[in-house]
């Protein structure tokens, strides 16, 4: 794929790559404008001498908060994700369930959940698939707690299922241990209309405007908290939010300026 894209380069304006770091000798030799979009998360130990020694490369963060671990990269923006604004359905009346959506997975404190709901006497609905990395985790640590008979356990779900199930939830539970570089299902929830109670971790404070759009948590006492004030959140407010901060058009435009800057950057050392 890279070979590819060196062969052509004289067909782009301007290259944005989403594979990391793999390209960043070549791009160095090449000397052409580009920017990489960093996905995943940046505080693993093998990253920090990488990016001081290319600290030439323009990179793009997808959270202010996923920046922190690298701050000698060469940062050039940080750009929310966003999705096509009628790919979710507003829904003004929920049902009477709390959602878990995602994966099963130490990270995503799916027992966390479980235990909230519990708290508040609530119905919980699990729509989550169990990569097979994190069976063992399931078997060992999760499957037992879905005999309660508050959980509907329902297992990976498409887009349409999805919908729904967002659509129809009082609140999307987003109980994380691990710096989320975004959360993609909280701005989905959002486009639903429906608030999001989320742990503090990651980028959890910079998507939910905190007693506007949902509750950000430190424990499971604040979540249990703030499911009993989750009704004052206004729906429409949520959806004003997602429209507003996290469509595709407006990740569109953001990055539109970015290439604008780094070809105004480019010609301007090409004249010099």
């Amino acid at each position: 794929m890279l070979e590819e894209v060196f062969q052509r380069l004289d067909q782009f304006d301007i290259v944005h790559f989403h594979i990391d770091y793999l390209h960043f000798p070549m791009s160095r030799r090449a000397s052409f404008p580009h920017v990489t979009t960093l996905h995943g998360r940046l505080d693993l130990p093998d990253l920090p001498p990488l990016y001081h020694q290319f600290t030439d490369m323009p990179v793009v963060s997808i959270s202010h908060s996923q920046r922190r671990p690298l701050p000698q990269a060469k940062w050039v923006g940080t750009v929310y994700h966003g999705i096509p604004a009628d790919s979710f359905s507003f829904q003004e009346k929920p049902e009477d369930y709390l959602l878990f959506l995602g994966r099963i997975s130490p990270e995503k404190r799916v027992d966390r959940a479980i235990e909230i709901a519990r708290r508040v006497g609530r119905k919980l609905k699990i729509a989550a698939k169990i990569d097979r990395v994190d069976r063992y985790y399931f078997n060992k640590h999760i499957k037992h707690l879905l005999n309660e008979p508050f959980i509907e356990f329902i297992g990976e779900v498409g887009h349409a299922e999805k919908n729904k199930l967002l659509g129809g939830a009082s609140a999307l539970l987003f109980p994380i241990d691990w710096p989320e570089p975004f959360g993609l299902v909280m701005i989905e929830a959002l486009a639903c209309g429906t608030p999001v109670i989320g742990f503090l971790r990651g980028s959890v404070p910079e998507i939910i405007v905190e007693g506007e759009t949902g509750f950000i948590v430190e424990d499971i006492d604040r979540a249990a908290e703030a499911v009993a004030k989750i009704d004052q959140i206004s729906r429409a407010r949520c959806r004003h939010e997602f429209e507003l901060r996290f469509t595709d058009r407006r990740m569109a435009q953001d990055y539109v300026r970015i290439y604008q800057q780094l070809l105004s950057r480019s010609s301007t050392q090409a004249a010099a």
